[in-house]
């Protein structure tokens, strides 16, 4: 089977609160170089992409573009995109910029998850293109429990079977780009009704009833969301040198 063309969205618009600092956490200092640098790497570096679309805030596609894609020589890199209000607004709009999506695959990434490699885009090219759909995860660790609205233990579900859910997440084009399409028609009808899209592949599940593939990542492919998170991800760098 030849290779299909894989194209890698990259959001970087977060404005990343819970961090607590005036830098966005994709534009925050690990190892010397930006946090959003990492995941840029990963992709630029990787024989299975074949373009990058890097989405931003509005503000910041100047920025982006000169001290980060220019500065580093991301050549990969064809598109730097204004993003929107929600992440899901985010990724249609970097889905807008990707052009033709004829066998095409498409992975959409968080650049604050600066440990992704060149092992997880690799199955996970080989996955999406197997089945249409696949998220890279980890098996949790600890037990997990479902709270009811009181707050009291409603059930506990089997450990083996609950993954954490990480990024890429990785899909054929037409299916995330139809998908996607359907929600943001839909999206006043959908919020009214209380759904809350936090991740693609709940896109692909709940418009297409499209059975999605777990793949597996690594425990080190966190996301940057606090102080502490920068803390732990000094230290896997660190390990990595």
């Amino acid at each position: 089977m030849d290779k299909k063309k894989c194209t890698a969205i990259i959001l970087a618009a977060g404005q990343g609160k819970r961090m607590g600092t005036k830098v966005q956490k994709q534009f925050l200092n690990l190892g010397g170089k930006p946090v959003l640098w990492y995941a840029l790497y990963a992709f630029e570096n990787s024989p299975v992409i074949n373009d990058i679309i890097l989405v931003t805030g509005a503000d910041l596609v100047e920025y982006c573009q000169s001290e980060i894609v220019e500065k580093y020589g991301f050549c990969k890199v064809r598109s730097v995109t204004a993003g929107g209000a929600e992440r899901y607004h985010s990724v249609w709009k970097g889905l807008c910029a990707m052009g033709d999506k004829e066998n095409r695959i498409v992975f959409i990434h968080d650049g604050a998850r600066p440990f992704v490699d060149e092992a997880m885009i690799g199955r996970a090219y080989e996955e999406a293109s197997a089945s249409g759909a696949c998220v890279i995860g980890m098996p949790v660790k600890d037990t997990i429990k479902i709270a009811d609205e009181n707050g009291y233990i409603a059930s506990t579900p089997k450990r083996s079977l609950v993954w954490q859910i990480q990024t890429p997440q990785v899909f054929d084009a037409e299916l995330i780009v139809s998908a996607y399409r359907e929600v943001i028609e839909r999206e006043q009808e959908l919020l009214s009704q209380g759904v809350q899209i936090t991740d693609d592949a709940m896109v692909v599940e709940y418009v297409c009833e499209h059975p999605v593939k777990l793949v597996q990542g690594s425990y080190e492919n966190m996301k940057l969301t606090t102080p502490d998170d920068l803390e732990v991800a000094e230290a896997f760098l660190q390990k990595r040198l």
